[in-house]
């Protein structure tokens, strides 16, 4: 029996290659982090990770990816795959789950470096873990969330099908924002053309879906 079997678990797009992380491409993903993920005046994330010292934000990158891939069990997982264009890596796509196995709802996060972004590769990668989460998973549904100042997330979101499901308030950099969160079921899924390819499913099952 494979100790870790998500080293062999691929997810293929028309353009994309997403594998769940592994140290040598934590570091690619470090670099990407270090050249640039949002302008300095704005703060997407609920967790202020990017205002860290730039000799910081490498190793705490690598330390909190290494805590989740260290805690994953069946009742209570996270995925982070890391996403490759021309085999080079350009950002990360999340997909975590709590008690999987009875509530079959999957929530996703994700970002990609500022030189990559507005080519609708995140589109193409968060459509990846909807269908694999639909068709390899059997999920039923599907949440995200965006600050209100984001609105390259919340067209993502909105061209697959998600409506939205409310707000919430969050604080980042000292002031009280706002996020709306997203809910996209699986017969409102906005397909796209292709079919993800997924390969190395099968020995990772137990440890995902109990």
């Amino acid at each position: 029996m494979d100790p870790w079997p998500f080293r062999h678990l691929v997810l293929r797009t028309p353009r994309l290659e997403l594998r769940p992380d592994d140290d040598e491409g934590l570091l690619e993903l470090a670099e990407q982090a270090r050249r640039g993920v949002h302008p300095p005046d704005e703060m997407p994330f609920a967790y202020e990770w990017t205002d860290a010292a730039p000799e910081d934000v490498g190793r705490n990158m690598l330390q909190f990816y290494w805590g989740v891939r260290a805690r994953l069990a069946p009742a209570n997982w996270e995925l982070n795959f890391l996403v490759r264009l021309d085999g080079r890596v350009v950002g990360t796509q999340s997909l975590q789950a709590v008690d999987f196995g009875v509530l079959r709802e999957v929530s996703s996060g994700s970002w990609i470096g500022m030189e990559h972004q507005g080519r609708g590769i995140g589109t193409e990668m968060r459509a990846a873990v909807l269908m694999f989460a639909f068709d390899h998973l059997d999920a039923v549904q599907a949440r995200s969330a965006a600050a209100t100042g984001n609105p390259k997330s919340r067209s993502v979101s909105e061209k697959l099908g998600y409506v939205e499901d409310g707000t919430s308030l969050t604080v980042r950099r000292g002031r009280s924002t706002e996020d709306v969160r997203f809910l996209v079921t699986r017969d409102r899924l906005a397909r796209p053309g292709w079919k993800v390819d997924v390969t190395g499913l099968t020995a990772c099952l137990d440890l995902l879906t109990g």
